[in-house]
């Protein structure tokens, strides 16, 4: 069975490379395009000069849009508490950095600890 081709609005993810920063941002959502249309900070500019040589770089900044040329790349992004490692992929394309480094974690909670509870008296102590 052959792999289905990534397209997205219609277009493949070479047609998107091919595109400039405007034409691309006619094509994502209205927050996306707000952000992509308003300019780089600082912390963006430096981010993609860094994705430019090729290397891998670490990244506070979550709310930047993923773009076609970020495909492929590896990007480590903050999560409030640890840096996460997120390989783009081409589904990724128009989603935010922030969407794929989650800032909470499941609470796993055990047992109830000792008076948490009437009950909890006859739950066996570890």
């Amino acid at each position: 069975m052959a792999k289905k081709i990534f397209t997205y609005r219609g277009k493949t993810l070479e047609e998107l490379q091919a595109l400039d920063l405007k034409e691309f941002a006619k094509l994502v959502t209205s927050r996306a395009r707000r952000t992509l249309l308003r300019g780089r900070n600082h912390q963006e500019e430096n981010m993609y000069k860094k994705l430019a040589k090729g290397k891998s770089p670490k990244t506070q900044a979550r709310d930047v849009v993923i773009t076609p040329q970020m495909v492929g790349k590896t990007i480590s992004i903050h999560s409030g508490k640890e840096w996460v490692r997120v390989d783009v992929v081409d589904e990724m394309v128009g989603h935010f950095l922030g969407e794929f480094a989650l800032t909470r974690k499941k609470v796993g909670h055990n047992a109830p600890g000792i008076g948490a509870t009437k009950s909890s008296s006859n739950v066996s102590v570890k």
